[in-house]
Formats: structure tokens, C-alpha cells, sequence
């Protein structure tokens, strides 16, 4: 998978090899919902971006878990840095993944990647200053973080006690159980007029109409849940899962796709973000999926965190 969706490091790891977590768990849970599994699926059978590997559609059985209704927030972020010390990957490289258009200083771009002229990398940009030196959070702590890698995101999950949703467990949730569904809401697509979630409108990366209201992200519980309840499970922000990505094909394409997963430990995200447009990126139906190194940051990649069902309880953790 290219940077055309979200930014990727796709380099050797320089040196780092992971993210030390705080194993003990200290953190405050966020409100979550309790999902019943069962027999399910994962996946479709009329995949729109075959090369993805978003199907053939698979059974699957899950068993019970709970997942947050929303996705971790900047707040919540800085409380879990503020008790650990985490220090995040991007602080750690120095610099990370921003949609340029983004910038109010063109000058902060430092350098671009190829074929997608619209990510640049930006010295600086972290959680903390999304788009580099002179930005801020103070009006966004209720948006979800960005700049966090897989691996910043297990760390904070270990905190609180949880861990990173697999893939089948954010489609169940996402359908609202074992039915089939394109989107979180339903069957119907969302338009440039008709407003669903968070994604682009007009012509990208040119012309952004906002008539969803927002050019980079929104608040993590803007637009309306699915009928289980959880927000923003298209677009926004890409969600990073439990699972390593994997292409389920023996074409040449897909077996030189898993090589490459496999050299990079990519792991599989799900919901599109504020970025996508059927144009473009159609990714933010349910079944869609990209893959990306675990180190990876970017402006539109943040996550959620699941439990593990307690016995007798099914009430929320």
C-alpha cells in the first residue's frame, strides 16, 4: 500500500525497534459498549479494492468483548503522558506525517512523498503539534489523536487495561452484529450533499467544500453513532487494529504485497478518514482496509481500545 491514504514511514526502523509499554494497568477506561459475539464474518465478497485484500469474506467466531464508542481523544492521550512519561515515536524521529494542505506555513513542509504530492513530512508535528512548530491542541483535546503509532497505541491500551480491537472485532461492531452492511449506517452512500461522517468534499486534494464542517478532523463523537453506538466508525480518522495485514490471494500482486507486509510487520487499519472520497480513497466502508508499519504516524491515524468480556458482566467493562 502507497502513503495515498495516510503517511508512512516505509524506511528501516532506524534504530528504534518498538515503543517500552507500561505493562501495569493505571489508566482510566473510557466508556465502552459490550458486543455479543458468536458466529460471524469478516471481510465481503464484492470487494471494491480487491488489491487491499478486502475479501473473499470469511466465518469467523468471536466471543464476547467490549469496544469504546469513540476513539481515544487528545485529552485522553495527554493524561496517559502525562502519568507514564510515553514519549511517542514520532517525538522519537523527530518529525511525522501531515496532510500538507494542513499547514498554515507552506515553509514547514520538509520533504514530500512521491505520487502523492499532498503528504509531507513536517519536523515536529506530533500529538502534541499536529501540524509542527507554532501549532496547538488547546481547541481540539475532544478530537482524536493523531501522530500515534501501533505501537504508541498498544502502549496506551496496556495502560488502561485493554488492547487494540482484531479486524473481525471492528467490522461485528461496526455492522452491528453478524448482518451485512457497506456502512455503519447503512446502505446509502454518502455524497458530496449527504453527510454521514467525516470524509472529503468536492475534488481532492484541491477543492474541499466542508460541508460536513471540517477540513482536517472532527470532535470524536461528531455525527450521529451507528445503531450500537459507536462514533465515527467511517472516516475521521484510520483506526489501527490487532491484526497483521495480509493479502488473501495467490496473485503475483498480492504475494508481492505480503512480502512486502511481512518486511515492514505492517498492521491492518480500518475506517478511512477525513481525507477519503469515493474519487479517491473509497475506503471508509466497512470492509475496506489498508496496511501499514507499525511505526507509522500520520495526521489521520489515530485508534480505539477493546476488553475482553468479563464473566457475568455485560454491562460495559
Amino acid at each position: 500500500m502507497s502513503g495515498c491514504c495516510s503517511g508512512s514511514r516505509r524506511e528501516p526502523e532506524q534504530g528504534i525497534s518498538g515503543v517500552p509499554a507500561n505493562t501495569v494497568s493505571a489508566g482510566i477506561r473510557g466508556e465502552a459498549i459490550a458486543v455479543k459475539g458468536g458466529e460471524t464474518f469478516v471481510g465481503t465478497h464484492d470487494p471494491v479494492i480487491s488489491a487491499d485484500g478486502e475479501g473473499p469474506e470469511r466465518r469467523i467466531s468471536l466471543q464476547d468483548f467490549h469496544l469504546e464508542v469513540e476513539t481515544v481523544t487528545i485529552r485522553r492521550f495527554a493524561q496517559f503522558v502525562e502519568t507514564t512519561g510515553h514519549v511517542t515515536e514520532s517525538e522519537r524521529f523527530g518529525s511525522s506525517a501531515v496532510f500538507a494542505s494542513l499547514l498554515g506555513d507552506s515553509s514547514l513542509a520538509t520533504g514530500g512523498v512521491i505520487g502523492t504530492p499532498w503528504w509531507t513530512r513536517v519536523d515536529g508535528a506530533t500529538w502534541r503539534q499536529p501540524e509542527g512548530r507554532d501549532s496547538s491542541i488547546d481547541d481540539r483535546l475532544d478530537h482524536p489523536v493523531t501522530h500515534v503509532s501501533w505501537n504508541d497505541a498498544l502502549a496506551f491500551a496496556r495502560w488502561v487495561g485493554g488492547r487494540l480491537p482484531t479486524e473481525a472485532e471492528w467490522e461485528h461492531a461496526a455492522r452491528g452484529g453478524n448482518r451485512r452492511r457497506r456502512y455503519p449506517w447503512g446502505e446509502e452512500e454518502p455524497t458530496d450533499e449527504t453527510i454521514f461522517c467525516n470524509i472529503w468534499q468536492g475534488r481532492f486534494p484541491d477543492t474541499n467544500t466542508l460541508q460536513d464542517g471540517y477540513f482536517g478532523t472532527a470532535p470524536a463523537r461528531s455525527f450521529a453513532p451507528n445503531e450500537a453506538g459507536f462514533y465515527n466508525l467511517a472516516g475521521n480518522v484510520w483506526e489501527w487494529t490487532a491484526d497483521p495485514f495480509k493479502v488473501r490471494s495467490l496473485s503475483k500482486q498480492a504475494k508481492a504485497r505480503n512480502e512486502h507486509a511481512k518486511r515492514f510487520s505492517d498492521k491492518v487499519l480500518k475506517g478511512g478518514s477525513f481525507l477519503c472520497h469515493k474519487s479517491y480513497c473509497y475506503r471508509y466502508r466497512i470492509a475496506a482496509r489498508m496496511g501499514l508499519s507499525p511505526d507509522s504516524a500520520s495526521s489521520n491515524t489515530g485508534f480505539r481500545i477493546a476488553y475482553d468480556a468479563v464473566a457475568g458482566k455485560d454491562d460495559g467493562p
